[in-house]
């Protein structure tokens, strides 16, 4: 049985949030029961903190290698001046340093992916779209659902609407953009 915690949740929120906060808030939490408990249950107070303590490094951990706010503005702007080929060819080699073997497709999906006998579908040719709508997560979908993907990923530098957001969530549509897409790349980009 697989264990999934709500998005809203606090601990959700303090592993997506910078990795520190969760630290403030066991410092936070011993000073606490430092100051307003008797000496003898002070300790066992600071231990409350001990679940921050632990999503802390959590975050510290997943966050360990992710690009700087500086670093994500100066890839979005080196990305969103890539012509489609270029941009392709980035994707290519990020995957294929992940692991994945890539075959390039045509129409809604630009690229399946396989990795361990799983196959995702990418679409990635409207990543310079100002906006991002359903209407091409459908397509994706279908397309998805034709080749009998387990997965499909959509890129993309524009804004999610709302719909699109809530279509992708309820359709497991991995949306990357932002932050998220040059993380992905960021490698890459170094070597190109």
């Amino acid at each position: 049985m697989k264990f999934k915690m709500s998005e809203k949740s606090l601990f959700a929120v303090l592993l997506r949030s910078p990795w520190w906060i969760s630290f403030v808030l066991v410092a936070v939490i011993a000073l606490l029961a430092g100051a307003l408990l008797p000496k003898a249950y002070a300790g066992v107070g600071m231990l409350g903190g001990f679940p921050f303590f632990v999503i802390g490094c959590m975050a510290m951990w997943r966050q360990r290698n992710l690009p700087s706010a500086a670093e994500i503005e100066q890839g979005l702007r080196l990305l969103s001046g890539m012509g489609w080929r270029d941009f392709s060819a980035l994707l290519e080699t990020a995957f294929t340093r992940q692991g994945y073997t890539v075959e390039h497709l045509q129409g809604a999906a630009d690229m399946r992916l396989e990795k361990k006998g799983v196959h995702t579908v990418v679409s990635a040719k409207r990543w310079k779209a100002a906006a991002l709508g359903v209407e091409p997560l459908r397509e994706l979908l279908a397309v998805r659902d034709a080749l009998e993907a387990q997965n499909c990923v959509c890129i993309t530098l524009g804004q999610v609407s709302a719909k699109a957001q809530e279509f992708a969530d309820q359709n497991r549509i991995a949306l990357i953009s932002d932050g998220d897409l040059v993380a992905l790349t960021a490698k890459t980009i170094k070597i190109l």
